[in-house]
């Protein structure tokens, strides 16, 4: 059989005009805004004039702690919406939207693989509807009225040494993580140390995915504190009257993207921070707007339980008013393999012994979604050829002492034909009892909050916080910031702050070395270990293989 890659099967299928799919999941074209023939945009007014119509189910796919093995969390959750319609339920999946840094760094994109994509992937991976753009540009054009104002006579008091708020670019570039600016002379600006931050760590984008509507955007970009002032109150985007040409500039991006999937679902991809430096979830807007198309509403958080999930359901449920009808945790084999100590090129042996030492990772996620949040549950296995019987076997008899099943899932190869059994069993677990809880209560202190996701979630032995953090933590409450959620900004690779503790690691502490608000988003922002806003491209970027010829048709792109 001939091997194709993720662009050339998204290339070679026959798609639907986005008029078409809008019309049969329910979208009247008033309400439409085409951006082409295969993209367009959802006025946000479509929710206020159906806020009365009941919702669909609403189902959280996230996944085990990721490693070089791959787990394919946005392939499961595409294919589990084409598997949900192949069963006869009406399925619309809502996703994040790439971030260029991946996509020519060392991830890859985020439309899904094999015959569960999101179409036209080379757009969504690359500008796709400007969205990323005009966040880059309204966080910018901040960074610049704040500037302004300290060059043209500095009437507020901003203390430079004092400024909280960084330029932003959708690109991996460790160059920019530190700079200093305003060189050159009296009339080049003041001197000050200043750095960029990835588009998607900007707190615009976390703005931009937790706003309910235009007035609600305008709010939260209005109460983005910038800086201290020379006696430690805080300056804000307001001080600068910077919200509404900020919102001017937002207004479209705030429109969610449709989109399909190779099979004709619709696809909602709108929003994109990343989950170990930022929230990890598309945008309210988006989910709502398939929560009030579908019976069934699929989307993911990004990376593992322990982030995505996590602050999915502690920060964007609490802010949205919604909770999952069930969680679906997708694992490899190979992964669990490798979390268990086998080397990457070793994967493809069978190691029972090895896949023994690594299920714990799983089971941990599992138990906090289940045991924690109080949520219904299933484990699907992202099917490789390589997988015996004898480690699928394993894995279903863990799982199932922990009254989890399992449901292998075959999407990459067969799309919503591979899907069927997984979706099967989320229909089945929509009906069983849903506790749902948080994980933390507002109420409880910033440290306490901290602990509580440290020892229940991380299953560590607490948070450490350094003298600076204690201060920020301090002064944040006296602030009157103290009842917001977290947001924990750690590694995606283990359970700990520590990138090389693979499994379940057990008696870690965490340290918390940075607390930051960010009153427009409305939660506070805890930076762990050795994490950073701004990656870097790796050695060989992924960037050197992507190509276009001169019919216009890319290549290299996954």
């Amino acid at each position: 059989m001939e091997f194709k890659t993720d662009i050339e099967i998204a290339q070679g299928c026959e798609k639907q005009k986005i008029t078409e799919i809008a019309k049969a999941c329910g979208i009247e074209e008033k309400y439409l805004e085409q951006y082409g023939n295969y993209k367009a945009k959802v006025d946000y007014s479509f929710l206020k004039e159906k806020e009365n119509e009941p919702n669909g189910k609403l189902i959280l796919v996230t996944a085990i702690t990721p490693t070089p093995a791959g787990e394919g969390k946005t392939t499961t959750s595409v294919g589990l919406a084409d598997g949900l319609r192949k069963i006869g339920k009406k399925a619309v999946v809502a996703l994040r939207e790439p971030s260029l840094g991946p996509v020519f760094g060392v991830k890859g994109g985020a439309a899904g693989g094999g015959y569960a994509q999101v179409v036209p992937m080379e757009d969504i991976n690359l500008h796709f509807t400007g969205d990323f753009h005009a966040i880059g540009a309204a966080n910018n054009l901040l960074a610049a009225m704040l500037d302004n104002h300290i060059q043209q006579g500095n009437s507020l008091g901003i203390d430079v040494k004092a400024i909280t708020w960084k330029r932003a670019v959708d690109m991996n570039d460790r160059q920019l993580r530190h700079i200093v600016n305003g060189l050159g002379g009296r009339m080049q600006g003041v001197p000050r140390e200043d750095g960029f931050e990835i588009t998607v760590a900007s707190e615009i984008m976390a703005v931009l995915c937790l706003a309910k509507d235009i007035l609600d955007l305008k709010e939260r970009l209005a109460n983005i504190i910038v800086a201290y002032n020379y006696d430690g109150k805080p300056v804000t985007a307001h001080d600068l009257k910077a919200e509404g040409a900020m919102a001017a500039l937002l207004k479209d991006a705030l429109k969610p993207n449709l989109v399909q999937t190779l099979e004709g679902t619709p696809a909602f991809i709108h929003g994109g921070p990343f989950a170990n430096i930022a929230h990890g979830c598309n945008s309210i807007t988006a989910t709502k707007m398939a929560m009030k198309l579908g019976d069934f509403a699929i989307t993911e958080a990004g990376f593992a339980a322990d982030l995505g999930a996590e602050k999915f359901l502690d920060i964007k449920c609490r802010m949205a008013g919604i909770n999952p009808s069930a969680v679906v945790v997708v694992a490899t084999v190979r992964a669990l393999k490798y979390h268990g100590g086998v080397a990457k090129a070793d994967l493809n042996n069978e190691n029972l012994e090895a896949l023994e030492k690594g299920l714990p990772n799983l089971l941990q996620h599992v138990s906090n979604i289940k045991n924690v949040f109080g949520l219904p549950c299933v484990v699907a296995i992202n099917a490789f050829p390589t997988d015996t019987e004898a480690e699928l076997d394993l894995v279903e008899e863990r799982c199932k002492a922990l009254g989890v099943n399992v449901a292998l899932s075959e999407v990459w190869a067969k799309g919503g034909e591979g899907g069927k059994a997984l979706a099967e069993e989320v229909v089945r677990l929509c009906d069983e009892p849903n506790n749902f809880d948080f994980a933390y209560k507002e109420e409880e202190s910033i440290v306490e909050k901290l602990n509580s996701i440290c020892t229940k979630i991380y299953h560590g032995n607490g948070v450490e916080l350094t003298a600076e953090a204690k201060k920020q933590a301090a002064k944040l409450e006296e602030l009157g910031f103290g009842n917001l959620p977290i947001c924990m900004a750690k590694t995606q690779y283990s359970f700990s702050d520590n990138q090389n503790l693979l499994g379940a690691p057990k008696d870690f502490t965490i340290t918390v070395r940075n607390l930051k608000v960010s009153a427009g988003a409305g939660f506070i922002v805890a930076l762990t270990g050795d994490i950073m806003t701004m990656p870097g491209l790796p050695k060989v970027p992924a960037a050197e293989k992507i190509d276009v010829d001169e019919n216009g048709v890319i290549s290299g792109l996954f």
